[in-house]
């Protein structure tokens, strides 16, 4: 991996980044009476936009906002804008990964056909609520927010989640709106998250439009997955894993860069290893990836950006495939599917990589941290993503020799978070994986994480039981 490509500087990413800054600051103090300063801001995003198919329509919207005038159709403008300026980055940023790892260029996908719920009435209704409740938030801004405000999405997202196809914005929706709930007051806050909540309210308001998310198009593979390692998401009321693979199509085709997710609601007293307890009966590759096994699929579904829909009744468990081996031999010739419009953003950016014949790196401000040194380039390791449900931590990181991990992109610089390292034990390499207690454990630590979780799921049925029976 040529490390230099990603110290680099990348033309007219600050500028991007800059605008949609400006933006964002706008959204804090709202667009009810703006003021001069936000002006500037609007008609900064205008001109970052000024020679694309958007110019205009970005620009009269800016010149609305700006006299305190916009309307749905100019809030939709400038989110659209704020989000081409992203998937510019995003692209921007991706085409480096390239470049530094010498992988095949993604390929470009199809983009779907049509938008689920596009022609019924009633999802075209709920949608023109939810739309109508995001430009009121941008009309108060962040600092403007109250409980009033705030639960008036209530309505429209109890109305959203029974129906699949509308599904996607509610989640998003119902997640928005309970953390600007738990912000209430705004005017109280001492710290905004500006850029998350401006990344929340552009692609809910953009979800919201006709059309702008398609019904993802999908295909059926036939041929073997060699995982790679799992990425470990958890949050205090669900959690999720994601394995990272290479696929190898049954007809010789060109190997492939996939994920298969599985997610689970969880109680926020099961945590660690006890986390494995929920994910475990819904997705059998958990199990293969634990055993260091490969799977051999037949006609699995797979969406155009590469994400397997996964159904155990098409897999079935191969031989043994040491990660490692996999990242060696077969990563390096794996090319990416393409992603879609909507989800070019900078922090979707988690490309697989194999670092080898690095020194490691303490870092000075923060206990734990460590860096890589790549051919005499500082790589940073992001050890705050190494999940507690795993062996691996940062202390295995630092003394590693080799390193699978994720190739993000945070706060102006890119990252790597570790997925499996190899250290010597004595005499030996071994291999230390993040996701290695998936299908279960002898290890004594995560033994009695997984115990103390099934007491408390046991407890918690209990008194689930005891609430139904009265």
């Amino acid at each position: 991996m040529r490390a230099d490509l990603l110290t680099d500087a990348v033309d007219g990413l600050d500028e991007a980044l800059a605008a949609v800054d400006g933006f964002d600051e706008v959204l804090v103090a709202g667009l009810l009476r703006p003021q001069p300063a936000q002006a500037e801001g609007l008609f900064a995003l205008a001109d970052a936009v000024a020679g694309s198919p958007l110019a205009s329509r970005v620009a009269e919207a800016a010149e609305k906002a700006a006299a305190g005038a916009a309307g749905e159709d100019h809030f939709i403008a400038l989110a659209a804008a704020r989000t081409a300026l992203l998937g510019s980055v995003h692209d921007a940023l991706t085409v480096r990964v390239e470049e530094a790892v010498g992988r095949p260029r993604a390929e470009e996908g199809a983009d779907g056909a049509g938008s689920p719920g596009d022609g019924d009435e009633h999802a075209a209704n709920l949608h023109v609520a939810a739309r109508e409740w995001l430009c009121n938030l941008a009309r108060a801004g962040w600092k403007g927010i109250d409980h009033e405000l705030v639960t008036g999405a209530a309505p429209v997202v109890s109305a959203m989640l029974p129906d699949p196809a509308l599904r996607r914005p509610a989640t998003l929706l119902d997640g928005f709106a309970a953390e600007l709930a738990a912000s209430c007051p705004g005017a109280t806050l001492e710290r905004v998250p500006v850029r998350r909540w401006a990344d929340l309210w552009s692609r809910a308001l953009l979800l919201t439009v006709p059309g702008a998310a398609p019904a993802p198009a999908t295909a059926e593979v036939s041929g073997r997955l060699l995982p790679l390692g799992i990425d470990l998401q958890e949050h205090a009321t669900a959690v999720q894993a994601q394995v990272h693979a290479v696929f190898e199509p049954a007809d010789g085709g060109v190997p492939r860069l996939v994920r298969a997710s599985v997610s689970a609601p969880k109680p926020d007293t099961v945590v660690g290893a006890g986390l494995w307890q929920l994910l475990r009966p819904r997705m059998s590759l958990l199990a293969a990836v634990s055993e260091g096994r490969a799977m051999e699929l037949d006609a699995m579904p797979v969406t155009a950006e590469g994400d397997l829909i996964w159904d155990d009744a098409r897999a079935r468990t191969g031989e043994p495939a040491e990660i490692f081996t996999t990242a060696r031999v077969a990563l390096p010739t794996a090319a990416a599917f393409a992603t879609a419009p909507l989800d070019r953003h900078p922090a979707r950016i988690a490309v697989p990589v194999l670092v080898e014949g690095y020194a490691v790196e303490e870092e000075e401000e923060e206990d734990g941290a460590v860096a890589f040194r790549i051919a005499g380039q500082r790589l940073s390791v992001d050890a705050g993503r190494i999940p507690a449900a795993g062996p691996l931590t940062p202390e295995a990181v630092a003394s590693s020799g080799a390193c699978i991990g994720l190739l993000r992109w945070d706060a102006g610089e890119f990252l790597l978070q570790p997925l499996a390292v190899e250290r010597k034990a004595g005499r030996k390499t071994v291999a230390v994986h993040a996701g290695a207690w998936a299908g279960g454990t002898t290890d004594k630590a995560g033994v009695r994480a997984e115990k103390a979780a099934t007491d408390a799921v046991e407890v918690l049925r209990e008194r689930a039981g005891k609430l139904l029976r009265k």
